[in-house]
């Protein structure tokens, strides 16, 4: 049975506090032995021989809320995950600023590693999630995921 689709967009960045409110709300599920977290950290590139500032993230957000279902779907029964959650910051987010947020949970910490490395891989491999990189003089570059 297909679980309901969920929202992974935040507007803004992900900040320290909605991060520590997820990683709590997790003391009560006493199964868990081992939770993997990645955050993705806009970083001061230079792109065009300048430095970039912040990064303005657009998506198609109907196909990508689709594909990261299809996702979720596959890696939590591979894993044996308790759960699993992803976040991913719209609109424009500043260089140091958080604006991508993988959180796993399973009974055991290897599982919680291997899916939240798999879950990373492939949201950003397979999202329409894309990046413009505004740049210091106000110019812009397209940015290009690898891996």
């Amino acid at each position: 049975m297909k679980e309901k689709v969920r929202d992974i967009f935040i507007e803004g960045p992900v900040t320290a506090k909605f991060i520590a409110e997820r990683i709590a709300a997790h003391q009560s599920k006493t199964g868990i032995g081992g939770h993997s977290i990645f955050l993705g950290q806009v970083r001061a590139d230079k792109s065009l021989g300048k430095k970039v500032i912040e990064i303005e993230y657009t998506s198609y957000r109907e196909m990508a809320l689709e594909i990261t279902n299809n996702i979720r779907e596959h890696i939590i029964p591979k894993y044996g995950l308790t759960c699993m959650h992803i976040y991913h910051s719209l609109g424009k987010i500043a260089v140091g600023e958080i604006c991508f947020f993988v959180f796993t949970s399973a009974p055991h910490r290897k599982s919680a590693i291997d899916a939240c490395s798999e879950t990373v891989d492939r949201i950003k491999s397979e999202l329409p999630v894309w990046g413009k990189e505004i740049l210091e003089d106000e110019s812009f570059q397209w940015k290009i995921n690898l891996p």
